[in-house]
């Protein structure tokens, strides 16, 4: 392995890790209804698996909508994996952009919990790409 192909495959653990850990940081604010702050978190862990995977495919953006763009055209729309996965990382977003933007949002326990679950299932989507992460353990909700 060159020295950039052993940076690349660092810089995807990296993000996947970051992914894993924002796993544990709403587990975390949910728990402390913290329910704004898990809903931009939800958003960001699905973000950086995201760039993980564009990572490996060899496609570079810090723009969010760029990547979104990328995904939707290279998974979705060729049906490499499911629609839901396009749905949930679109349903992320818009939800980040209002709790971060918009004046006097308030979300309820039940749609946070449930975004943070199709949160889990989108990030554990793709580490298909073998790479060893530590998983943190899920806080029980009360």
């Amino acid at each position: 392995m060159n020295p950039d192909n052993k940076d690349k495959s660092n810089l995807i653990k990296y993000r996947l890790q970051q992914a894993m850990d924002t796993i544990e940081v709403v587990d975390i604010l949910i728990i402390n209804k913290k329910y704004p702050a898990a809903v931009n978190r939800i958003y960001y862990g699905i973000f950086y698996s995201l760039l993980a995977l564009a990572l490996k495919f060899d496609f570079e953006s810090s723009k969010h909508q760029q990547l979104i763009g990328w995904f939707n055209k290279e998974f979705i729309q060729t049906g490499k994996v499911e629609k839901n996965y396009g749905r949930v990382l679109r349903k992320a977003y818009e939800n980040r952009t209002t709790g971060d933007y918009d004046t006097f949002i308030e979300f309820e326990k039940n749609d946070v919990v449930q975004l943070f679950e199709e949160m889990k299932q989108f990030i554990e989507k793709f580490p298909g790409m073998k790479i060893e992460i530590q998983k943190p353990v899920s806080v029980k909700f009360k």
